[in-house]
């Protein structure tokens, strides 16, 4: 079935991120490196339940079969769990997905999976534990680690686990990395470092292209996989010699927008066409009542009209992001 989120270069959105938080308990140096600093929001002023359920039963109702909640760090919600419930609830979402640091996983993964959960994906940036604490600041490793394992003890059946590709930093270290996923059913994807408008001297020391490593695994018989309609940006690669998959996520090769099918909403009700773009369509006041879908649905769709072809990073513009946790990554 076609989706009725279709944009004006025929570009249809089957999945959708949205933001539960911006609050993160991680200062990651190329996100937040002084840490979380409160803003104008407050956490009462985050969506709630009720606003994320009707937000996705809109989104749904247009086409949406995928939700991948975000923040910040989202589990830090009190009421993760109602949420993952709330959103569950509605048949059209085949795909609950959560992007987590992983700090919560070991306690309550089990949890989130009997709520409703059917993805996760865990940030990672070093398999070496002094470097995972230089780069989150939080010396919380093995925590991680077993957080995966406990994840897979739940019936996990995949876990996908990012990592931002820095040259100098972790680039080098592919052959661990594979090491790492060749027994387990890890889907290891490398996003490339993106320039946000806090981070420039950071990305200008630090961009390294996926392509390198596109280059590597290719030599090395590592296989192209085709992309299916509710995935993420990831070109995913496998190898019959290894349980593990590595996806590459590169916003700076050419027509990297031509394939987009998400779309983003914030922590604060906004909806965003594109994670470097500007502005943002409010669209809480129509979250207050049931009775208001309609008129949710028809500002959404109106939204999309606006959507740009591309978001225009290769030409050094980063939009309003000032970094990745304020909707969401």
């Amino acid at each position: 079935m076609a989706s009725q989120l279709t944009d004006a270069f025929a570009r249809q959105f089957f999945y959708l991120r949205l933001s539960i938080t911006d609050v993160c308990n991680f200062r990651c140096t190329y996100c937040l490196p002084d840490g979380y600093k409160p803003g104008g929001v407050t956490n009462n002023g985050f969506l709630s339940v009720a606003e994320v359920r009707r937000i996705t039963r809109a989104f749904a109702a247009m086409g949406t079969e995928k939700v991948r909640l975000t923040g910040g760090e989202p589990s830090l919600r009190r009421d993760f769990i109602d949420i993952v419930a709330a959103i569950r609830e509605n048949d059209a979402i085949r795909q609950i997905a959560v992007t987590t640091n992983g700090y919560r996983l070991a306690r309550d993964v089990a949890q989130w999976r009997d709520a409703g959960l059917t993805a996760l994906n865990v940030s990672v940036d070093s398999l070496d534990a002094r470097q995972f604490h230089a780069i989150t600041g939080q010396d919380k490793f093995h925590q991680v680690m077993e957080g995966i394992d406990a994840a897979f003890a739940a019936g996990f059946d995949k876990v996908k686990v990012n990592t931002v590709l820095m040259r100098d930093v972790n680039h080098h270290q592919l052959d661990t990395f594979l090491a790492w996923i060749k027994p387990r059913r890890i889907q290891l994807r490398f996003i490339e470092l993106m320039e946000t408008g806090e981070g420039n001297d950071l990305f200008s020391r630090h961009h390294i292209s996926g392509m390198v490593l596109r280059d590597e695994l290719l030599k090395r018989g590592w296989i192209h996989q085709l992309r299916q309609r509710s995935d993420g940006p990831a070109q995913v690669f496998c190898h019959p010699d290894y349980e593990g998959e590595i996806g590459l996520i590169m916003p700076y090769e050419k027509d990297f927008c031509a394939s987009c099918n998400r779309l983003r909403v914030s922590s604060v009700g906004k909806l965003h066409l594109c994670l470097f773009g500007d502005g943002g369509v409010d669209l809480r006041d129509l979250l207050a009542e049931d009775a208001q879908q309609q008129a949710l649905e028809a500002r959404i769709s109106d939204a999309l009209m606006h959507k740009k072809q591309t978001h225009f990073l290769h030409q050094g513009n980063t939009g309003i992001t000032q970094n990745l946790s304020y909707i969401g990554g």
